[in-house]
């Protein structure tokens, strides 16, 4: 770490999602985005002149600018283990887009790279830092569910043709990773095993319904066991037309208490043992629009702003010497929930345990 004061950042890969990194280091004190890189000039030059920052194509130059503390990964998503172990021996902190990667042994190889070289690697999961997931993780960690009897995940968003057809590694089973699941239900599904606990086993049925030119499932329906009992259910499609999009939900019940989350509201907060609080959080989180959140029907529509939150817990963690909220074994889990439920669909709804052993084989639907 830099003895200035203040951290270096550079992001790696000048997409879209590379403008919510941009956007929410301008916003942390202590924060300065130094550098970008991307292996097409245009892109590089275009996102250094918006930020005052320096702009590369050679990923070598790149790590060793002066000033240069930490990594984000903003490439695409089986894009992430080369430049993440490159960076980690460059003895550079990293902070990665989800998924962490798309395979088991590619993520492993990115967290002993870390570990080797004493950097910190984080996945970057925004939802988990909004004030509605925040109090909903509180109120499981303090029992008022009681017993966990039901966990559901419902993504049902839309993307267009065009959105698949506007990069060649959308919807491909190399570099995008997964379809629905992999892609956009990441966060809630991340969400889901965040509050509910890990599962046990899952069946699936996934298939590709409605967008052509592309390997991966649009739409897929599991159902799981948890280890602590409890069922549940997760959907997630990229099929479900909205113009404004449908929110995506978490539902979580127990023998004591329910919680609904819509996007980041509440539209259950019920417990049978009340607290004095419980009204000010549904005064403040509560529902009050039906409509779907940011990202739901248009990638371009997120908020930086729990980017910036999750950027801050890094920063935070760097300082205080700890880990992150999310670290490169808890940014693991949804990835290998997610490929289970592939290697249930793709084997006709049969029921597969975890943790897997390695990476399942993927093959294009239909």
């Amino acid at each position: 770490m830099a003895k200035r004061s203040g951290l270096g950042f550079g992001i790696v890969g000048c997409g879209m999602i590379a403008e919510f990194h941009a956007k929410a280091l301008a916003e942390i004190r202590g924060a300065k985005l130094v550098c970008v890189f991307d292996l097409v000039k245009e892109k590089a030059e275009k996102l250094a002149k918006s930020y005052n920052c320096t702009a590369y194509t050679d990923y070598k130059k790149f790590l060793a600018h002066e000033g240069l503390d930490v990594v984000t990964i903003a490439t695409p998503s089986g894009a992430h283990m080369e430049p993440v172990v490159k960076a980690a021996n460059a003895k550079k902190h990293i902070i990665c887009e989800k998924p962490l990667e798309i395979t088991l042994e590619r993520i492993d190889k990115m967290i002993e790279a870390c570990k080797k070289n004493r950097v910190m690697l984080s996945g970057i999961f925004p939802r988990r830092f909004n004030d509605a997931s925040i109090e909903f993780k509180k109120a499981v960690e303090k029992g008022r569910l009681g017993k966990i009897t039901m966990a559901d995940a419902y993504i049902k968003w839309y993307r267009t043709q065009e959105y698949y057809d506007s990069g060649d590694w959308r919807g491909t089973w190399k570099l995008d990773g997964g379809g629905a699941l992999m892609n956009q239900s990441i966060h809630t599904i991340d969400l889901l095993i965040h509050m509910a606990g890990d599962v046990k086993s899952v069946r699936a049925y996934a298939d590709r319904l409605n967008h052509k030119r592309i390997e991966v499932e649009d739409i897929a329906v599991a159902i799981l066991k948890f280890k602590n009992g409890a069922m549940g259910v997760i959907e997630g499609s990229t099929d479900c037309f909205s113009n404004e999009g449908h929110p995506a939900e978490v539902q979580i019940c127990g023998a004591d208490g329910s919680i609904f989350m819509r996007d980041d509201k509440f539209t259950a907060w019920d417990f049978r043992k009340k607290m004095a609080s419980d009204k000010k959080i549904m005064e403040r989180l509560g529902v009050k629009a039906a409509k779907g959140g940011a990202g739901a029907a248009d990638p371009t529509a997120i908020d930086f702003k729990c980017h910036q939150r999750n950027f801050e817990d890094v920063i935070k963690a760097l300082k205080a010497k700890k880990k992150p909220a999310v670290d490169g074994k808890e940014a693991r889990r949804s990835v290998e929930l997610i490929l289970a439920i592939y290697k249930s669909a793709l084997a006709g709804g049969r029921e597969v345990e975890l943790p897997l052993k390695k990476t399942p084989r993927r093959e294009s639907f239909r």
